[in-house]
């Protein structure tokens, strides 16, 4: 009874898959405080162009740039595992399946979109990223994904968690482009993230694009690919290129 998939690395896919493509209905547009449609143009404030276009795209393949596939290759293709006893618990006939990402330097999914975005500010001339984290996943992510393209991340991370969590924070404090200020949590507004999101905002040169830029956990696209690839490489004869493509 087999219960883990395993890849190679050669079979790390080539493409990001783009689920908008086959949607039957678009998602809505991303709204500005005044309630209207926020027009690409306007992302490009924030982010580099090209994720914007990636952001916007009904393309269905989105190539995956070569040096992101190769700092993958340290840690993926991770593992797709068949939850068994899940199964027998629930007595359902169905198979489950789930994708074990502790595999990665950070212990998270979020090395997949870290290094994808980090990559992408370096080649538009970004030298500093500054993003929050609250438990320290994402902080330590983009810190590890920043010295691997040289860009320095400044890390702000929410004061309860910076002391409940030694080792993450140890694991970006050993970074070298890493810098920190810890947000004090305000306990009349419960909403520390958005404090330390705020927070984020803060260092001087940070208004300055053409130099720094704010980056945030939203675009993991890697995941659902390679799991994809798993499931068809497990059951069909094709290369895995093939059935990527």
């Amino acid at each position: 009874m087999q219960t883990k998939i395993l890849l190679d690395e050669k079979d790390i896919p080539t493409h990001w898959y783009n689920v908008i493509a086959d949607m039957p209905n678009p998602p809505a547009p991303v709204l500005a405080p005044d309630g209207s449609p926020v027009p690409p143009e306007a992302l490009l404030a924030i982010f580099p162009e090209a994720l914007v276009e990636q952001e916007v795209t009904d393309q269905r393949w989105i190539e995956i740039p070569e040096p992101v596939r190769e700092i993958y290759q340290l840690w993926r293709p991770s593992p797709l595992c068949r939850a068994h006893r899940l199964e027998a618990a629930l007595g359902t006939p169905a198979r489950i399946y789930y994708k074990y990402e502790g595999v990665s330097p950070a212990g998270s999914h979020k090395p997949n979109t870290a290094v994808a975005q980090a990559y992408y500010n370096q080649q538009a001339g970004i030298k500093r990223l500054a993003t929050e984290t609250g438990a320290g996943q994402w902080g330590s992510s983009l810190a590890l994904a920043g010295q691997m393209f040289g860009i320095d991340i400044r890390v702000y991370m929410v004061k309860v968690s910076y002391e409940q969590k030694p080792f993450r924070r140890s694991m970006m404090h050993s970074t070298p482009s890493t810098g920190y200020l810890r947000i004090q949590r305000d306990e009349k507004r419960p909403d520390a993230r958005r404090l330390a999101r705020r927070g984020s905002q803060l260092p001087q040169g940070q208004a300055t694009r053409q130099m720094a830029a704010y980056r945030l956990a939203r675009r993991e696209p890697a995941s659902g690919a390679i799991a994809a690839l798993q499931l068809l490489t497990r059951a069909s004869p094709l290369p895995a290129s093939c059935a990527l493509h």
